[in-house]
C-alpha cells in the first residue's frame, strides 16, 4: 500500500508541484484536520481576546482625541473579535463526527463560519465609511495625537504579529475560516499603521480631512478582503470545485496509470477542509471479480495519493469491453 502511494505521489508532483504536503507518515489527512481544527481554535480564543483589549483601548482613545480613524479603528477591532470568535465556534462544531443528520460530517461549517465573517465585515464596513464620509465633511483638529498614534502603533504592531500566526495555521491545515480571520487581522494591523500616518499628518501638516481619509481607506480594506471571503465561502458551500487539482488532471492520471480502464466521468465535491470524489469507470466485463476489486482500489489509492485532502473516494465500475 505504502508503494503505490508513493507512486501516485510522484506522478503528481511531476504534473503539479504544488501538490506536495507537510503528513508525516502513516498519518491520515483527516487526523491531520483535526489538530488544525484544535490548533485554529487555540489561536481563534486567543484573537478574541486580543482584540478586545485593543478595540477597548482605541475606542477610549478616539473619544478623548476626537480621532475619526482611531474610532474607526476600534470599532473595526471589536469587529473582528466577534468574527474570530464566529470562527472558533465554526470550528468547534466542524471536530463533530457524522451522525444520522448530518451524513458526511460537519466540516462545511467551518465554510459557513467564514460566510457569516464576510458578512459581518461587510456590515462593519459601511458603518466605518459612512462615520468617515461625516468626518471627512466636518473635519475637526486631533486631540493628544502623541498618545493617539502610540496606541496606534502598539495595536497594529500586536495585529500583525497575531495575523501571521493565524495565517500560518491557517496554510498548513487549510482551514478557510482561520484563512478569513488571518486576512482580517492582517487589515486590521495594516489600518492600525495606515491611522498612525493619517492622525501624523493631520496633526503635525494640518491636512485635517487626513484622519477621515484614513477610516474610508480602512472601510475600503474591509471590502476587499470580505469580497473574497464571501467568494470563496459561498462556492464551497454551493458545491463549486475550488482545488488544484482538476478533474480533467485525475482522469488523465488514473487512465496512465492503469491502461485497461476508461474514466468515463469525475464528480468532485469539497466540504470544508476535505474532499470526495466519484469516479466513473468502464472496465472489461470479462475481468475476474477479485481483479476488479484490485483495480477498484488501486484507482482510489491512487487519487487519494494525488490529493491527500480527498478524505472518501468512490469508484464506480460500469462493465464494458475494453479495446
Amino acid at each position: 500500500m505504502d508503494e503505490s502511494n508513493s507512486d501516485g505521489s510522484d506522478s503528481c508532483e511531476s504534473a503539479e508541484p504544488d501538490l506536495q504536503t507537510n503528513l508525516k507518515p502513516k498519518q491520515s489527512y483527516g487526523n491531520l484536520v483535526n489538530e488544525g481544527i484544535i490548533a485554529g481554535q487555540r489561536v481563534a480564543k486567543i484573537s478574541v481576546v486580543t482584540l478586545v483589549c485593543i478595540g477597548v483601548a482605541e475606542l477610549i482613545i478616539g473619544s478623548i482625541s476626537g480621532s475619526v480613524v482611531a474610532t474607526a479603528d476600534g470599532v473595526d477591532s471589536m469587529s473582528d473579535a466577534m468574527i474570530s470568535f464566529i470562527v472558533m465556534i465554526g470550528l468547534r462544531f466542524a471536530r463533530r463526527p457524522a451522525d444520522r443528520q448530518f451524513h458526511f460530517g460537519y466540516h462545511k461549517v467551518e465554510s459557513f463560519a467564514a460566510l457569516m465573517s464576510a458578512i459581518g465585515m461587510v456590515v462593519i464596513g459601511m458603518f466605518i465609511a459612512y462615520h468617515s464620509f461625516d468626518g471627512l465633511i466636518h473635519p475637526h483638529e486631533i486631540q493628544q495625537p502623541v498618545l493617539t498614534m502610540t496606541i496606534l502603533a502598539i495595536a497594529g504592531g500586536i495585529s500583525l504579529h497575531r495575523a501571521f500566526q493565524m495565517r500560518n495555521i491557517a496554510n498548513k491545515y487549510n482551514l478557510l475560516s482561520l484563512r478569513t480571520d488571518a486576512k482580517n487581522s492582517i487589515k486590521d494591523g495594516s489600518a492600525s499603521v495606515l491611522g498612525f500616518v493619517s492622525v501624523l499628518v493631520a496633526s503635525q501638516y494640518g491636512f485635517l480631512q487626513a484622519d477621515a481619509i484614513g477610516g474610508m481607506v480602512i472601510a475600503g480594506f474591509i471590502f476587499s478582503v470580505a469580497y473574497v471571503s464571501l467568494k470563496q465561502s459561498s462556492l464551497i458551500l454551493v458545491d463549486a470545485w475550488h482545488n488544484p487539482i482538476s478533474p480533467d488532471f485525475m482522469k488523465r492520471l488514473v487512465e496512465r496509470k492503469f491502461s485497461d480502464i476508461k474514466v468515463r466521468s469525475i464528480k468532485l465535491r469539497q466540504t470544508g477542509a476535505i474532499s470526495r470524489a466519484e469516479i466513473h469507470v468502464d472496465i472489461d466485463g470479462n475481468k475476474p471479480l477479485n481483479e476488479v476489486e484490485m483495480v477498484l482500489l488501486n484507482t482510489e489509492m491512487a487519487v487519494k495519493s494525488s490529493d491527500p485532502s480527498m478524505e472518501t473516494v468512490l469508484v464506480i465500475p460500469h462493465a464494458k469491453r475494453i479495446k
